[in-house]
Protein backbone atom coordinates (compact mmCIF):
# COMPACT_ATOMS: atom_id res chain seq x y z
CA UNK A 1 0.00 0.00 0.00
CA UNK A 2 1.50 3.37 -0.95
CA UNK A 3 1.07 6.41 1.56
CA UNK A 4 -0.58 9.47 0.33
CA UNK A 5 1.72 12.60 -0.13
CA UNK A 6 1.04 14.84 2.80
CA UNK A 7 1.20 18.84 1.79
CA UNK A 8 0.77 21.36 4.60
CA UNK A 9 -2.35 23.67 4.60
CA UNK A 10 -2.46 26.28 1.10
CA UNK A 11 0.79 24.49 -0.25
CA UNK A 12 -0.75 21.78 -1.91
CA UNK A 13 -0.04 22.11 -5.99
CA UNK A 14 -2.40 22.92 -8.81
CA UNK A 15 -4.39 20.03 -9.86
CA UNK A 16 -6.17 19.26 -6.64
CA UNK A 17 -9.02 19.85 -4.71
CA UNK A 18 -10.92 18.93 -2.19
CA UNK A 19 -14.26 17.21 -2.64
CA UNK A 20 -15.92 21.01 -1.66
CA UNK A 21 -14.31 22.18 -3.96
CA UNK A 22 -15.04 19.85 -7.14
CA UNK A 23 -18.33 20.46 -6.23
CA UNK A 24 -18.15 24.43 -7.05
CA UNK A 25 -16.49 23.51 -10.15
CA UNK A 26 -18.85 21.31 -11.04
CA UNK A 27 -17.47 18.18 -11.08
CA UNK A 28 -17.09 15.01 -8.19
CA UNK A 29 -14.40 13.02 -7.84
CA UNK A 30 -16.27 9.79 -9.55
CA UNK A 31 -14.44 6.73 -8.54
CA UNK A 32 -10.79 7.81 -8.18
CA UNK A 33 -8.68 7.24 -5.16
CA UNK A 34 -7.81 9.91 -3.26
CA UNK A 35 -4.28 11.33 -4.35
CA UNK A 36 -3.26 13.19 -1.59
CA UNK A 37 -3.73 14.98 2.02
CA UNK A 38 -3.67 18.21 3.50
CA UNK A 39 -2.98 19.01 6.94
CA UNK A 40 -3.63 22.07 8.94
CA UNK A 41 -2.08 22.11 12.22
CA UNK A 42 -4.31 22.89 15.48
CA UNK A 43 -2.78 23.46 19.10
CA UNK A 44 -2.91 21.19 21.48
CA UNK A 45 -4.64 18.86 19.09
CA UNK A 46 -4.32 16.33 15.93
CA UNK A 47 -4.10 18.27 13.16
CA UNK A 48 -7.09 19.04 11.01
CA UNK A 49 -7.02 16.91 7.65
CA UNK A 50 -8.53 17.36 4.35
CA UNK A 51 -8.81 14.72 1.29
CA UNK A 52 -7.36 15.77 -2.03
CA UNK A 53 -8.82 14.53 -5.50
CA UNK A 54 -6.82 14.90 -8.68
CA UNK A 55 -9.50 17.64 -10.72
CA UNK A 56 -7.90 15.92 -14.51
CA UNK A 57 -9.53 12.68 -13.28
CA UNK A 58 -12.85 14.02 -12.02
CA UNK A 59 -16.14 13.39 -13.52
CA UNK A 60 -19.29 16.34 -14.31
CA UNK A 61 -21.82 16.14 -11.24
CA UNK A 62 -24.71 14.03 -12.63
CA UNK A 63 -27.65 16.11 -13.60
CA UNK A 64 -30.86 16.53 -11.62
CA UNK A 65 -33.71 14.34 -12.48
CA UNK A 66 -37.22 14.63 -11.80
CA UNK A 67 -37.25 11.72 -9.97
CA UNK A 68 -34.46 12.65 -7.80
CA UNK A 69 -36.03 16.45 -7.46
CA UNK A 70 -39.09 14.86 -6.11
CA UNK A 71 -37.63 12.95 -3.41
CA UNK A 72 -35.31 15.40 -2.23
CA UNK A 73 -38.84 17.71 -1.65
CA UNK A 74 -40.48 15.17 0.11
CA UNK A 75 -37.82 14.76 2.42
CA UNK A 76 -37.08 18.48 2.82
CA UNK A 77 -40.79 18.82 3.68
CA UNK A 78 -40.26 15.89 6.14
CA UNK A 79 -37.83 17.40 7.87
CA UNK A 80 -39.80 20.88 8.15
CA UNK A 81 -42.70 19.15 9.92
CA UNK A 82 -43.61 19.35 13.31
CA UNK A 83 -44.45 15.81 14.44
CA UNK A 84 -46.51 17.47 17.26
CA UNK A 85 -48.46 19.98 15.38
CA UNK A 86 -48.61 18.80 12.20
CA UNK A 87 -47.65 22.48 10.30
CA UNK A 88 -44.37 23.06 8.21
CA UNK A 89 -42.44 25.09 10.51
CA UNK A 90 -40.70 27.12 7.87
CA UNK A 91 -37.52 25.60 8.59
CA UNK A 92 -35.43 22.02 9.32
CA UNK A 93 -36.77 20.98 13.34
CA UNK A 94 -33.58 20.61 15.40
CA UNK A 95 -32.85 16.94 16.07
CA UNK A 96 -32.48 18.41 19.51
CA UNK A 97 -35.66 19.51 20.44
CA UNK A 98 -37.94 16.49 17.97
CA UNK A 99 -40.52 19.28 17.64
CA UNK A 100 -41.18 23.35 16.15
CA UNK A 101 -39.56 25.45 18.79
CA UNK A 102 -43.10 26.86 19.45
CA UNK A 103 -44.10 23.51 20.54
CA UNK A 104 -40.71 22.99 22.08
CA UNK A 105 -41.93 26.24 24.41
CA UNK A 106 -45.29 24.94 25.33
CA UNK A 107 -44.06 21.54 26.31
CA UNK A 108 -41.28 23.06 28.45
CA UNK A 109 -43.78 25.48 30.52
CA UNK A 110 -45.99 22.79 31.25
Amino acid sequence: MATLPVYRWRLAPDGFATRRQLRALGLRPGGQDVAAQLERPRRRRGPLVAYLYRVDRAKPVRPMTPGRRAALAKAMTARRTCPNCRRDAGYCIPRSLGMCVPCSDLESAA
